[in-house]
């Protein structure tokens, strides 16, 4: 459209809102070139790379391009890898747009191998560095939440032995992220039976346990649907203890709608328990492209759509 064209219109719009109590002028605002999408009735997060076809490959413009969907939240599990100028960029975009910093993951190279649950020193010393670095990247991008992955079991120790390791450890670290106002979520998975974190009431009587502001769970829809099924029911049963929510649909690890999780009922009934947290897109694209990325935005909106 020329932009004497969209000026005429814009003002026949200004004139019609006169005589209709505003309404037109409302409705031309809506469909105004460049502006945001409304934003959700959940706080769903995309991660880096969700929407890099439409956005580039610069992740501070694909934050740019989620503001404009609607989005108001990101997260980024590699986040404790970036730079320390590129982390603070991130950080100043977010306050910028009025967004939140979603999950990292508190990773010190051993959340894939057998560690925390042995009790050894050098496992506890290398995590509890770690929680230090961690509250230094969460003041630069306002964090409040980080994923931690107790790794494997120590099959050569009794299951109760390695559960007081893992306690003792996630104490200490929660000492550290206390104080720097950061919350530890741990998320039980189900990539390989080799993790020692598998279900929500382990993790429940774990977070119990460590008795901690800063302890609490990372409720992955995707995994709990692969590993214990019962989604709502537990979700209810373990209310107290999470902090976190992380959507994927089962199978396919997509976006909602592309398997057999009923996403806008569970989505409904998160709402009406007064969830205000953060809903990381922790999945892939169903499909490629501008196209998937546009399909994946659709899918939101549909599955968003339950009030």
């Amino acid at each position: 459209m020329e932009r004497r064209t969209f000026l005429q219109q814009g003002a026949l719009a200004g004139i019609s809102a006169l005589a209709l109590g505003g309404s037109s002028a409302a409705k031309a605002a809506e469909s105004a070139p460049g502006k945001a999408e409304k934003t959700f009735n959940l706080d769903y997060a995309p991660h880096a790379g969700m929407f890099k076809n439409s956005a580039g490959d610069d992740f501070l413009d694909q934050i740019r391009f989620m503001h404009d969907q609607g989005f108001r939240s990101i997260e980024d599990n590699g986040m404790l890898g970036r730079d320390t100028a590129m982390q603070n960029k991130i950080g100043d975009l977010l306050a910028k747009n009025n967004m939140r910093m979603g999950v990292f993951v508190i990773d010190g190279g051993e959340n894939w191998k057998i560690s925390l649950t042995t009790g050894k020193k050098e496992h506890l010393d290398l995590f509890l560095k770690t929680c230090e670095r961690s509250v230094e990247l969460a003041k630069r991008v306002n964090a409040k939440w980080a994923t931690v992955v107790p790794g494997f079991f120590e099959r050569k120790l009794p299951i109760g032995v390695q559960t007081g390791n893992v306690i003792d450890a996630l104490r200490r670290g929660s000492e550290i992220l206390e104080k720097g106002g950061l919350t530890m979520v741990l998320e039980p998975l189900s990539d390989t039976p080799e993790l020692f974190l598998r279900t929500s009431d382990q993790t429940y009587m774990i977070c119990r346990a460590v008795n901690s502001p800063s302890c609490k769970i990372l409720y992955d829809i995707y995994h709990m649907q692969k590993n214990e099924g019962m989604l709502i029911p537990n979700i209810d049963l373990c209310w107290s203890e999470i902090a976190y929510i992380q959507i994927g649909d089962n199978p396919g690890r997509k976006e909602p709608g592309t398997g057999e999780i009923n996403y806008k009922n569970i989505f409904k009934h998160l709402h009406e328990k007064g969830y205000k947290g953060v809903m990381g897109m922790e999945h892939g694209n169903a499909k490629p492209g501008k196209e998937g990325e546009a399909a994946l935005i659709k899918a939101y909106r549909d599955a968003d759509n339950f009030l």
